[in-house]
Order: structure tokens, then C-alpha cells, then sequence
């Protein structure tokens, strides 16, 4: 396809003010999706508790990064009526409603049906009380020795202010007695976070944490009477506010940022249903907290914890285990002539991550013929042998430039980490634009060849540079030597690095200049050969759709009958299925034992399809406030297998979620005497992928 760079997609009809689903509600909707696995009878058991423990920790950051931004904009005066049309304050009220339900209903799971499957295997989580006698003297000395020593009870009273509660740490409010004046006071117990959540109290038996400390506040509170204990936990607003002046280095801004981050506004209070109403006034009022920031639950609260017993080694209760395949690239020959030959697609976890990606960064380490290596690092593992390469790659004197995103959240401290030791080894460390993440996932080889000339080679991918959630998100991964995206990757690499002005790739799409243009530029195209009889559809594959403009053309496409299928794993503001607005666009999300991640990107650009992939979502924050990188792949045996990957995921035969015009999701049920296909278990039994028997 030829675009013309500064073509203007063609005014039509207006389109309907509601045309748009809110986004936060999409989101929790996708935690509902999350929570439905849980809840299904049919997935082994030990899986179902870690869906708990995702649904609770995805429920934590939502709070701590949606929900808080809200109230702060909010707080401000900042905040705008949203795309869907609801004010600020209705958002925020629609929020707490739909996630009040989902947590009763995440608790209400966890009591019902979890635990009484656990004790039927012989796994047993139990309080206190339900504790045989052995069982609490052996955690009496587990609690002399290891939990004790660490214990600080703060007591408020004239001389002693309410204390700081950090935000996501479990506590217990206790009201103690003082036998000789009669006087009652106040008291916060932390919950150590650097003990297991569940303590084990004899083989596969287990009781929480606080629990354990609850019958032991006699030995903190010596001479005092234990009146009443309550566990508590609140979220603090733990989004980075960094002010990306020049003039002050970003790194040290960032760790100063972090610092003040534990002291952001509480934006929930989690307390458990039997708390008396003395002990939540005082929470409320200290907190500073109202009725719709309370998160009543049967406790014990923070199930995050439950990763821990879906760890325990009960294959019998866990997915069949896998090896992924090594079969993309060949382990008997050259990593840099397989990619000469030929550009090599990959797919992980189904295609080995350590046989393919990380092998080429650790090959280019060590081959004398490499001379520069650049790469970006979004997100990595604490152990990560990629860094290790690449500080290996410097200390043999290979040049090495390393794009570090300090600001990945939630993992700024592991970066600036990550950072200091590249650059101890003689990394020449960058740490991206100002104003701007870097999230493309970009690794640039320059390697002399026998013949003496130069040659690129280039990986470009949806995930991050991360060998252990390779084995859990589902990503695509392009290596290629092909001269123009070696070209294009070298282009981009200056970027970043430097001051080019770069705008146009040979076969890169590049945000924030180029990308949502060149995607809308792609769907007014398919409208165009819809129009003069040329095939036409449009096939995407991301983690959220947002974007009102992406969106806005896609309903145009569908005004113009062009077919639109969008695989999105979680929000999705784009209502289907609208007549006369979305007739021919239908959206269907897959949740399963992979976290699905990939974003691929297809036109079929009259018969002839285009097929793009790389690391944006369909976001303000990627198309307008990152740096990403989509690229197109030129094998027609590739983008046939990416094809029909994408509609075998929209197939109604397939076990997926479909979205309605109003935003309720409903899950595929087969029919009588029929299997729906689970696209996931699909792909690790099929032809190229071998199980293991457990």
C-alpha cells in the first residue's frame, strides 16, 4: 500500500455522542473476565487460586493508578467529562458500585467454592481458632522467633499522633484496655510484608498472617486488656508525578519521586465485615476516608497473598507443564546466518525465548565479528542474562547502547538498578526522551561480515526484554537482516540516542509521529477499496482500544461495510454491534493460562494483505506520549499464519468473551455434543510444540 503522508481521512456524517464505552468501567469489566476464570470448575484448582490472586493484585493497581488519578485531577480541578459523556464525579461513583460488587463477588469465591475444593484435595487455608492445638504451639514459637522481634505497636493517644499506614500493608487495629484507669486506647499493628502471607502451619495446612499476630497481642500489649482486633488495608495513590525538567538528572528526580510516593491520599479502605463501627469511625476520620472509599469483605483481606499456595507443588492441580519449541531457529548452526537467509518469526511462550531472542543478544556478545549491540530495556528480570550479555558485550570492548525506561511502572527501582550496573560495565546508558517512555521493544546488531562489509540485524517485538514472563505473556518477535529495517531500527536508535529528526521508515511505523496516522491512514484505505469493489477488512489484536481516533475510523470503516475484527485482551471503549454505526465490527477478548500481549495489526489491502506487529496498544498514552515501533512483515507464509491465528481467535467455535454495544462481555458456551477450541492449548499442542506428561 502507498500512503500519502499528508492525506486527510474524508469528512462523513457525524457519528453518535455515545459512541463510546468508559473506560475504567471496560477495565474492571476485564478484571470481571479475570474473576470468571476463578470461578470456572472446569480449570484445575491451583490455577483458579493464582486468578484470584491476579484479580486482586490487577484490583490494587487499578485503585492505585486509575482511581487515584481521577481523584486527583478531580482534587485539582483538572478533570473532564470522559469520551463516554460521564462527568468526573460519575465515573467515580460508577467505579466504586461496579468494583464493591466484584470484590464481594472475588471474596464470595474465594469462601464458597475455593476453599471447600482445597480441603478436599488436603490443602487446608484456616483461621485461628479451626487450628488443632499442635498446630498453634508450633506457630507460638514460630512467632517468639521470627515474628516478634520485627513487631512495632504504635499506640495513639495525647502524645502519640495516628501514624503513617503505608500504602497496600496489611494491619491489625487493635483497642486495648487499661485495667487500672479503665481507659481504652488505639493501636496499629503492621503486618510484616516480608513474611509469607499464609503461614504454614503443619504440611499443606496454612492460616494468615495476621492471625498468628492477632493471638499473640497480649505479648505486645503486656498488662494491657486485648478489647477488640480488626485487620485494615489501605491504597495509596502510587502513580509517579515526575517533572521531566532537563535540568535536573531524571534518575535522581525519580528516586526521590519514589520516596514520596508511599505518602500519596488513600483511595480505598479494606476492612473486614466484622470490624465494629467505633474502630471504622476512628479509620475513616483518621484516614480521611468517606462511605465510598470503604471495601467491606469476609476476610482475610489481601488475597494477592493466594500466589503463594497456587505455587505449592500439586502438578496433579496445575496446568500440564511444556517445553516451548526450539525449533524456529536451528541450535546446530550460525544464529546470524538462519536470520540471513530468511526473516524468523517467533512466538512466545510457544517459541523458546532463551533459543531465539535472548541466544541472539548472547551469541552477539560473544561473536568477535559484532562490534556494536543497542537495545531498549522496558522491563527485565532481577537475574536477567540479556543484561549480563550486554555488560559482557561492553567489557569486551563491543560498543553498547542501552535505552533504559526508568519510568516503567511499578518497576522505576529495578531499572534504576539495572541502569547503574550497565553503565559500571561500560554501557553507554540513555535514559529517552524527555516527556516521552521509551516502550518499543528494539534490539540493533552491527556485525562485520567474512566478506567485510557491515550488516544489521534486528529483533523488534511486542514484549519486553524479559526471559521470565516469556514463558507467560504471549508476545511475537520479528529477527531480520533485512537492509531496510536495519536502516529503519538504526534511524530510530538515533532517535533516541540523539537529536535526529527522523520521521518516515522504509517499514517501521514510529509513535508518536507516525503511528496512529499510518494506521487510520491504512483503515480510510480499506474503506476506499471497499468502496470500489477491491477486498477489504480490517483484523486488530492489542490489550486496549481507547483511542476516539482509531476508533472514529473504524466505525467509519464499518458505515462503509467493511468487515473489523478486533481481538483486545482488555479495555475496549468501541461499542459493536450499533446499527448503522457498527454493524460489521465484532470484539472478542481471550483470557487463559497465557497472558495474552501480542498487538498485531491487519489490512487487506485488496487481496494483497499488509500485516504490521509491535508494542502499541491503541492508547492516548502509546500513540501520543511514547515512543513505539510497529513493523511490517514481508513473509507470506508469516503473515498467512498471523491471519489465521487472528480468525481462529474470532471463530465462534473458539472459547472467547464477546462485547455487546452496551459493554457487557459474555463468555462462549458450547452446545450440545460440541468442544469450543482453547486457542491457547490449541497452539501448545499443535504441530510445533511438544507437552510433557506431568
Amino acid at each position: 500500500m502507498t500512503v500519502n503522508p499528508g492525506h486527510v481521512p474524508p469528512q462523513s456524517e457525524a457519528l453518535p455522542d455515545d459512541r463510546f464505552l468508559d473506560r475504567e468501567e471496560s477495565w474492571l469489566r476485564f478484571n470481571q473476565r479475570v474473576l470468571e476464570l476463578a470461578e470456572d470448575p472446569g480449570l484445575p484448582l491451583l490455577e483458579r487460586v493464582r486468578f484470584l490472586s491476579i484479580f486482586s493484585s490487577n484490583l490494587d493497581e487499578f485503585f492505585m493508578v486509575r482511581v487515584a488519578g481521577l481523584a486527583r485531577r478531580m482534587a485539582t480541578g483538572l478533570a473532564v467529562q470522559s469520551a463516554s459523556g460521564r462527568q468526573p464525579r460519575e465515573v467515580l461513583a460508577r467505579t466504586g458500585v461496579v468494583a464493591h460488587e466484584l470484590m464481594q463477588r472475588h471474596a464470595s469465591c474465594f469462601r464458597k467454592e475455593i476453599l471447600p475444593a482445597l480441603e478436599d484435595e488436603g490443602i487446608d487455608l484456616l483461621r485461628w481458632d479451626e487450628l488443632a492445638e499442635t498446630e498453634q504451639e508450633r506457630l507460638r514459637r514460630l512467632f517468639r522467633d521470627r515474628i516478634y522481634p520485627v513487631l512495632t505497636p504504635l499506640v495513639v493517644d495525647s502524645a502519640h499522633p495516628f501514624p503513617y499506614i503505608s500504602g497496600l500493608s496489611l494491619n491489625l487495629a487493635v483497642i486495648v484496655r487499661d485495667p487500672e484507669t479503665d481507659a481504652t486506647m488505639f493501636a496499629r499493628v503492621k503486618v510484616p510484608p516480608l513474611l509469607p502471607r499464609f503461614i504454614e502451619a503443619s504440611p499443606d495446612r496454612f492460616t494468615p498472617l495476621e492471625d498468628v499476630i492477632a493471638a499473640h497481642l497480649g505479648q505486645l500489649f503486656v498488662g494491657m486488656e486485648v478489647v477488640e482486633h480488626h485487620a485494615f488495608r489501605v491504597t495509596r495513590n502510587q502513580d509517579l508525578e515526575i517533572d521531566d525538567d532537563i535540568s535536573e538528572g531524571l534518575l535522581q528526580a525519580l528516586e526521590r519521586e519514589l520516596l514520596r510516593r508511599r505518602f500519596g491520599p488513600v483511595v480505598r479502605l479494606e476492612v473486614e465485615e466484622s470490624i465494629s463501627e467505633g474502630v471504622l469511625d476512628l479509620l475513616t476520620s483518621e484516614l480521611g476516608v468517606d462511605e465510598g472509599q470503604i471495601y467491606r469483605v469476609v476476610g482475610p483481606l489481601d488475597l494477592g497473598g493466594l500466589a503463594a499456595i497456587a505455587d505449592l507443588d500439586r502438578p496433579e492441580l496445575k496446568y500440564p507443564p511444556f517445553v516451548p519449541s526450539k525449533e524456529a531457529l536451528p541450535e546446530d548452526a550460525s544464529i546470524f546466518s538462519a536470520i540471513r537467509e530468511r526473516d524468523v518469526l517467533v512466538h512466545h511462550p510457544y517459541d523458546s525465548f532463551t533459543t531465539t531472542v535472548q541466544r541472539l543478544i548472547e551469541d552477539a556478545a560473544t561473536d568477535p565479528r559484532v562490534l556494536a549491540i543497542k537495545q531498549t530495556l522496558y522491563r527485565t528480570s532481577g537475574d536477567s542474562p540479556i543484561v549480563d550479555a550486554l555488560m559482557s558485550a561492553a567489557e569486551a570492548g563491543k560498543q553498547v547502547v542501552v535505552v533504559v525506561e526508568l519510568k516503567a511502572r511499578f518497576d522505576e527501582r529495578a531499572n534504576i538498578a539495572w541502569a547503574r550496573k550497565l553503565e559500571t560495565a561500560g554501557c553507554h546508558v540513555v535514559y529517552g526522551f524527555v516527556g516521552l517512555k521509551t516502550h518499543c521493544k528494539l534490539a540493533l546488531i552491527v556485525r562485520q561480515e567474512s566478506e567485510g562489509h557491515l550488516r544489521r540485524y534486528c529483533h523488534i517485538g511486542t514484549g519486553n526484554y524479559h526471559p521470565k514472563t516469556a514463558r507467560l505473556y504471549e508476545d511475537f518477535g520479528l529477527l531480520t537482516a533485512d537492509p531496510e529495517v536495519g536502516e529503519d531500527v538504526s534511524a530510530l536508535f538515533n532517535h533516541l540516542t540523539g537529536y535526529s529528526r527522523q520521521s518516515s521508515y522504509h517499514r517501521l511505523l514510529v509513535a508518536p509521529n507516525s503511528l496512529r496516522s499510518g494506521l487510520v491512514q491504512r483503515i480510510e484505505h480499506e474503506i476506499d477499496n471497499r468502496r470500489a469493489g477491491h477486498p477489504a477488512r480490517v483484523r486488530i489484536k492489542c490489550n486496549a482500544l481507547v483511542d476516539e481516533v482509531i476508533i472514529d475510523a473504524l466505525y467509519r470503516a464499518s458505515r462503509a461495510g467493511v468487515p473489523v475484527d478486533v481481538w483486545v485482551r482488555g479495555i475496549c471503549a468501541l461499542r459493536p454491534g450499533v446499527p448503522g454505526l457498527s454493524d460489521m465490527i465484532r470484539v472478542r477478548s481471550v483470557l487463559g493460562r497465557f497472558l495474552e500481549h501480542s498487538r498485531v495489526f491487519a489490512f487487506e489491502n485488496g487481496g494483497e494483505p499488509e500485516v504490521w506487529l509491535g508494542s502499541a496498544d491503541l492508547m492516548h498514552r502509546n500513540l501520543d506520549r511514547r515512543v513505539e515501533a510497529l513493523v511490517t512483515v514481508n513473509d507470506r507464509a508469516q503473515r498467512d499464519d498471523l491471519l489465521a491465528l487472528m480468525d481462529r481467535a474470532m471463530d465462534d467455535h473458539t472459547h472467547a468473551w464477546a462485547l455487546d454495544a452496551e459493554g457487557t462481555w459474555t463468555r462462549s458456551l458450547a452446545g450440545a455434543g460440541e468442544t469450543l477450541l482453547d486457542i491457547q492449548t490449541h497452539l501448545v499442542k499443535s504441530r510445533r510444540w511438544r507437552t510433557i506428561d506431568a
